[in-house]
């Protein structure tokens, strides 16, 4: 304990510890005096016993804690000018916890448990209040640069934080590359910049009432420097989901397709956590009055490579048929299409067709390019396969695309899907081993195309407790 801090208190902090020696049984023992902020605690450690343990005089508080061989008795009185508040928080917080090493460890593992670059200012001012100061305000640079603005604040006595954030604002923030001293009346104040591969993404500020001990200010330039790279982890992940999220809504329709005389409904999940860039794609829209085109797609593999390819096909799917090509044309010119990619070319599976609404129904005029087997639900309960598969996409540059066509008589279901749905694994089993999706489908008889794609998707996440590691396509067509 530093001089200027034992000079003030000495006598009663003697006579405190005189009182719990007193007590010792006769083992062994130490005498550890502990300033903590606000106070100061003494502690008798000895062999562990089982005599009563009284408060002693002049005590604000007092206790006993165990471990597997050793008793501590404790207690505390405040120092000249502590005044009521995160001192005890503190105190308790630093009594019970494993050490300033095991501090640091608990913080390394909540800043890397978040990679929400909002929850991150939070978890740093909370992991900071009350151990180390009794507040802590966090100010960030928006996208790591510009201005500095005020992320989050927190205080040991939450009915202090509004008088705080006043005061904060009247203070001028440093600008400078080291811990900075904030003139901020009674308080000890702290600024820590949070630098991570070398850009400075804000400042950790730190207040108390009295000095900040030295070990203190280590602790806090190492939980900065720790909590910077959480942030900058955290601020680079959420830029990467974000443009993985706008890349993806670039691939898929505008908006849900809208049919009017046509019951149809269209499902699609990219697999990953953060909803990454997928290989699956599905597309929808009308031709002229009563004529619809639809596609439904699968590129192998994921990622930005996959959604090249994604977006290529998607793009030339709508342009060629808005310009009047065939079904089987558009599939023969999209194909020529990816292999002209050359080495950045993917294989894609599709089924695309083109729907023409008649007086008994849809007449569908479809090509099946080595994509997952159409399905058609009668009414009776009848599950049969249409469109024979024929070559997948981007492979044999020679490849003759033929179209076949399906009448769909009213309440019949067309149903297409992406290998997300007939490969859901669990264990050694899919989920279209001995017809499985068929079987499935048999069950949807009456139902709207919403209700059948609806009841398809639960049958696939009910298949496997895992996640899915695969994208999912679910397109339905039903006539009216």
């Amino acid at each position: 304990m530093t001089a200027w801090a034992v000079m003030s208190i000495c006598d009663d902090a003697e006579r405190l510890a005189r009182d719990l020696v007193a007590e010792v049984s006769g083992e062994p023992f130490d005498v550890v005096w502990i300033h903590q902020g606000e106070s100061v605690q003494v502690e008798v450690r000895e062999k562990s016993g089982s005599t009563a343990y009284g408060p002693p005089a002049d005590a604000v508080s007092w206790g006993v804690t165990f471990t597997a061989s050793t008793r501590t008795r404790w207690a505390r009185i405040d120092l000249p000018g502590g005044g009521p508040g995160g001192g005890d928080e503190w105190v308790a917080e630093t009594a019970a916890g494993p050490g300033w090493l095991g501090f640091l460890a608990d913080a390394s593992d909540l800043l890397a448990g978040t990679l929400d670059p909002d929850m991150v200012p939070a978890i740093i001012a909370q992991i900071v209040v009350p151990r180390l100061a009794t507040w802590c305000a966090v100010y960030t640079a928006e996208h790591g640069a510009g201005p500095l603005r005020p992320a989050y604040l927190w205080h040991a006595d939450e009915a202090q934080i509004d008088t705080l954030r006043d005061l904060l604002g009247e203070t001028q923030m440093p600008s400078g590359e080291g811990p900075a001293v904030l003139h901020m009346g009674e308080w000890q104040s702290l600024a820590f910049p949070l630098t991570a591969r070398g850009r400075r993404l804000g400042i950790m500020c730190l207040g108390r009432r009295d000095r900040f001990p030295d070990e203190g200010l280590q602790l806090a330039e190492d939980l900065g420097r720790r909590a910077a790279l959480a942030m900058d982890n955290a601020r680079l992940y959420a830029q990467q989901a974000a443009a993985n999220r706008a890349l993806q809504r670039s691939l898929l329709p505008p908006e849900e397709p809208k049919t009017p005389g046509l019951d149809s409904h269209v499902i699609y999940e990219p697999a990953g956590e953060t909803n990454e860039v997928g290989g699956d794609f599905y597309d929808l829209f009308p031709m002229r009055e009563g004529v619809w085109r639809f596609a439904i797609g699968d590129v192998c593999g994921t990622g930005p490579e996959a959604a090249a390819v994604t977006g290529l096909a998607r793009h030339t799917l709508r342009l060629l048929a808005r310009e009047g090509y065939g079904v089987a044309d558009v599939v023969d010119r999209l194909n020529q299409a990816i292999l002209e990619e050359g080495e950045r070319a993917r294989f894609l599976t599709l089924l695309h067709g083109e729907i023409t609404r008649v007086a008994d129904g849809l007449d569908i005029s479809l090509v099946s390019a080595g994509h997952p087997e159409a399905l058609r639900l009668r009414p009776s309960g009848v599950v049969d396969t249409v469109a024979q598969p024929q070559s997948l996409l981007g492979v044999f540059p020679e490849a003759d695309f033929r179209e076949e066509s399906v009448h769909l008589a009213a309440g019949d279901v067309l149903l297409g899907v992406t290998d997300g749905v007939t490969e859901r694994r669990s264990g050694s089993r899919l989920l279209d081993d001995d017809g499985g999706l068929a079987k499935l489908l048999s069950e949807c008889v009456d139902l709207s195309a919403r209700a059948v794609a609806e009841r398809i998707r639960r049958a696939v996440q009910d298949f496997a407790p895992e996640p899915s590691a695969d994208d999912l396509a679910i397109l339905v067509l039903r006539a009216p």
